[in-house]
């Protein structure tokens, strides 16, 4: 049984927007202060602060705002809970420093199983009478129990709800069938096979059109309601280049972990990446890093091998066919003719063989059938002598 989360759009009435608003505004509130309290019980006094603390002041809290108990306590206690989770993420090294929530951007509220009320049917939340009217573009697993619903109000004034649930995703059968992938920009991912394929470039295609949104947007005095209709519209562009992008990369690695037993693919450290001026826009469309993301949990579920390899290892300067490794290769150049075999490659599908060579080594030397990360490897010294005899 695995989680797995299932998000839907929903459409709030006007009674639910305002007890919905009220309850993001107070977790937002109680996230802030948890994290204002933490900050200030280490920095002058030393002294860590974790849930449990931060739960037993909440009811001094409440009588201190009492417009903090018009709401349920669950997404209170929970906001408390998802800040000790972040300060979990910073300190193991998964994210930054917990930062101070903000009013315009993306809301949420979570509600357990004690906050709630689901029929099979409908979801009613706690302080509502009424259910929410959710558009079921797909049906929850058979005879599933929701164990926390997630309610979520993103910049484009959308509203979703997240269900999560236990899910008994059953393992594909298993196929005969290895790829090496090649992640780049002009052709988002090159496959061992020879495939390639494009990259759609969903920001580059609505840039103009983000550009005039933002330039009346800078033009519209700060407080109005013209300023708050140009921001609507600035950031419902936004939410359908990140749709459309999610979308293509959700089709994208299905695709590759139901045809592929063993995937292969190189680490990368995308945030470094991105410091480079001239490639940051493109790096940042492209979306690596939610794309390989999206590859390590399907292939948990469906039974696949997911090899990461070290991050420096030339895959593009390496011959596939004699491990020849040139001492460097300008991005401008998508083909070479190796100097030591004269083999003719392609920069990408080289490099996506080459990946697939080194993360079959790997695992067979390591025989894990877990998602696992070699270091980079140089040629021997016999194939260093083989290539330039």
């Amino acid at each position: 049984m695995q989680k797995r989360a299932y998000k839907y759009r929903f459409y709030p009435t006007d009674e639910q927007k305002k007890i919905l608003a009220q309850t993001f505004g107070c977790c937002r509130f109680v996230y802030n202060w948890g994290l204002s309290t933490r900050k200030t019980a280490y920095f002058q006094h030393g002294k860590s602060l974790y849930y449990n603390d931060l739960a037993a002041l909440l009811p001094a809290l409440k009588e201190q705002y009492p417009w903090l108990r018009d709401t349920s306590s669950v997404p209170l206690q929970q906001a408390l809970r998802h800040l000790d989770r972040a300060f979990v993420n910073f300190f193991e090294g998964r994210a930054e420093y917990p930062t101070f929530k903000k009013k315009r951007h993306e809301q949420s509220a979570t509600f357990v199983s004690n906050a709630f009320r689901w029929d099979r049917q409908a979801l009613t939340l706690a302080k509502m009478y009424a259910p929410l009217e959710i558009v079921w573009h797909r049906p929850l697993p058979e005879g599933c129990k929701p164990s926390s619903v997630t309610i979520i109000k993103d910049s484009a004034n959308r509203y979703f709800v997240s269900i999560l649930v236990a899910d008994d995703i059953k393992p594909l059968p298993m196929v005969n069938q290895m790829v090496g992938l090649d992640l780049g920009i002009k052709s988002m991912v090159a496959l061992s096979t020879g495939e390639s394929v494009g990259n759609p470039r969903y920001f580059a295609k609505d840039e103009k059109r983000l550009a005039k949104a933002q330039r009346r947007l800078a033009k519209k005095k700060k407080g109005s309601k013209n300023r708050n209709k140009a921001g609507l519209k600035v950031a419902k562009i936004h939410a359908r280049i990140a749709d459309r992008r999610r979308d293509y990369q959700h089709k994208l690695s299905t695709r590759i972990a139901h045809e592929n037993q063993v995937i292969c693919v190189e680490s990368l450290a995308v945030k470094n990446m991105v410091k480079n001026h001239s490639l940051a826009k493109a790096i940042s469309d492209v979306g690596w890093g939610e794309f390989v993301r999206q590859l390590e949990y399907k292939s948990h579920w469906y039974g696949r091998t997911l090899i990461k390899i070290d991050r420096f290892y030339p895959s593009s300067k390496t011959c596939h066919a004699c491990k020849h490794v040139l001492d460097s290769l300008l991005l401008d150049i998508r083909e070479w003719v190796c100097p030591a075999c004269g083999v003719v490659h392609d920069r990408d599908t080289n490099a996506a063989l080459n990946i697939l060579a080194e993360g079959l080594s790997a695992a067979a030397c390591g025989g894990s059938v877990r998602p696992v990360r070699v270091r980079a490897r140089r040629a021997t010294p016999v194939e260093a002598g083989n290539a330039h005899s």
